[in-house]
């Protein structure tokens, strides 16, 4: 099994801004605020969270194979 990852670096679609942060394991992320241009941003069509659409790793129950984050 692979681990998963915790970590993943948001890109801010507005001004590109690149943040690495550490995804919670025991909730969805909903919105982010880029911290360079105060965009508010929230996941894509399709996505569970801000991680699945903006970042570099998809969130930690999508690594393990769960159909979504906010599967509970």
């Amino acid at each position: 099994m692979t681990a998963v990852v915790l970590e993943s670096t948001l890109r801010c679609p507005e001004c590109g801004h690149l943040k690495t942060e550490t995804m919670p394991t025991d909730a969805c992320q909903w919105f982010y605020e880029c911290e360079n241009c105060k965009t508010l941003l929230r996941p894509l069509a399709g996505d569970c969270c801000v991680f699945c659409s903006y970042g570099t790793q998809k969130c930690p129950p999508l690594q393990t194979g769960s159909s979504s984050c906010c599967a509970g």
